[in-house]
């Protein structure tokens, strides 16, 4: 069974722009754990948050609520730097996503440089596995970074699907090819395979060639989706077109 993981930052980016200095208001809204919760009703496996570190969305506070409050569990996806591994070693949420970042990209842009920063991920991934976390690395469909991602002990990877979402025809099914290489050398070497980025309900059946996935995390289409329909609907519309998945691999 292949399982979703929903990103809500963006709900998180709604309430910013009009209460980014008054969150203690009983004003506040969208409220984050309502979202998360509506997930959860609709048959999400996790939630996903990502704390950036010019907090433009998701706070410190929504993270200590949310590993609080959550009935399912917890993925933090974070940029590898000393302050926001403290939190993540606080909180001790159940995965943890090391991403690149960027202050200057709207959205994550692309996977981890695993071959540069090998040393400091491997250090970073076997603290927060000591504390109880599963590590994941965010990375493109390229066998030199899932190579290094093996070697940092990596628990599992997501692989970036931005490009194959950007691209159509036979620019996908070049791609497309990509990821099934990287899915498989993953997979052999015993990490698991999840997938994210620019993922909808019209584009991710063309992700079902790839073998080995075990979870989907999704954030813009679903939250973009529930404008019109509610979060609850989006979370079941997408989890509908995934049942038809049928090379899923073991989950964490």
């Amino acid at each position: 069974m292949l399982h979703l993981g929903v990103n809500i930052d963006h709900v998180a980016t709604l309430r910013q722009a009009r209460y980014a200095t008054m969150l203690n208001s009983p004003n506040a809204e969208p409220i984050l754990l309502e979202a998360a919760r509506a997930a959860e009703h609709a048959g999400a496996y996790s939630i996903t948050i990502h704390l950036r570190a010019d907090r433009r969305h998701i706070q410190d506070e929504d993270v200590y609520l949310m590993k609080n409050k959550l009935r399912i569990k917890l993925n933090l996806e974070m940029g590898n730097t000393p302050d926001i591994l403290a939190i993540a070693l606080k909180v001790k949420p159940d995965f943890v996503c090391l991403v690149p970042e960027s202050r200057e990209e709207i959205t994550t842009e692309g996977g981890l440089d695993v071959v540069t920063h090998h040393i400091a991920l491997k250090e970073t991934t076997q603290r927060l596995q000591a504390n109880g976390t599963k590590v994941s690395f965010f990375v493109d469909p390229i066998p030199a970074h899932i190579e290094f991602a093996c070697k940092c002990g990596a628990d599992m990877i997501e692989l970036h699907t931005g490009t194959f979402a950007n691209h159509f025809d036979a620019e996908r099914l070049e791609e497309v090819s990509r990821l099934k290489i990287a899915a498989e050398m993953a997979h052999q070497a015993g990490i698991q395979v999840n997938a994210g980025h620019g993922l909808t309900t019209r584009n991710v059946r063309d992700l079902f060639a790839v073998p080995h996935l075990a979870e989907l995390n999704i954030g813009h289409s679903l939250v973009s989706r529930a404008i019109s329909v509610g979060l609850v609907q989006s979370v079941e519309e997408m989890l509908e077109v995934m049942s038809e998945y049928s090379l899923g691999g073991a989950i964490a």
